[in-house]
């Protein structure tokens, strides 16, 4: 999965970077707004992490001009603006997700997993094909409704 990080902080990056690098994840990031913002044009990402305050260009206007150009990848807001008027202004605005920091990296793990599930059309987090099916949350495969050991 291909995250776009937009984040200022570098002690927070590094450590979103790093930690959703180890889980499996592939994340691009940006420190500043407007290379942030250009980059959701130049390359295809599955969901955007996007901190708010940032140098060069507030998060909220980035994510105002992805909605009004179409973008449409999950966006997860992630910033210490935690004040209700200011999620209610982000999810407005079109983020998918409102996450205050300080945060648990495993959420913004899960909340990543789930915005993406849903963005392409999928309720539940159970992988199919065929008979087999494996439940990533368990970790347990089944062949025609028997589990596998």
């Amino acid at each position: 999965m291909r995250i776009l990080l937009v984040e200022d902080d570098t002690l927070i990056g590094d450590g979103i970077k790093a930690g959703l690098s180890k889980m499996g994840f592939s994340v691009d990031w940006f420190t500043e707004g407007r290379p942030g913002k250009e980059a959701l044009y130049s390359a295809p990402y599955d969901a955007v992490i996007l901190d708010l305050t940032l140098p060069g260009m507030d998060g909220r206007d980035i994510l105002r001009e992805w909605r009004e150009k179409g973008k449409q990848e999950p966006v997860l807001i992630l910033t210490a603006r935690d004040a209700l008027a200011e999620r209610v202004e982000g999810l407005r605005l079109g983020a998918d997700d409102y996450l205050c920091k300080p945060f648990a990296l495993i959420e913004v793990a899960a909340r990543l997993e789930a915005l993406v599930r849903r963005a392409s059309g999928q309720a539940s987090s159970e992988l199919r094909h065929g008979q087999v099916t494996l439940n990533p949350g368990t970790l347990v495969a089944t062949l025609a409704a028997e589990p596998q050991g």
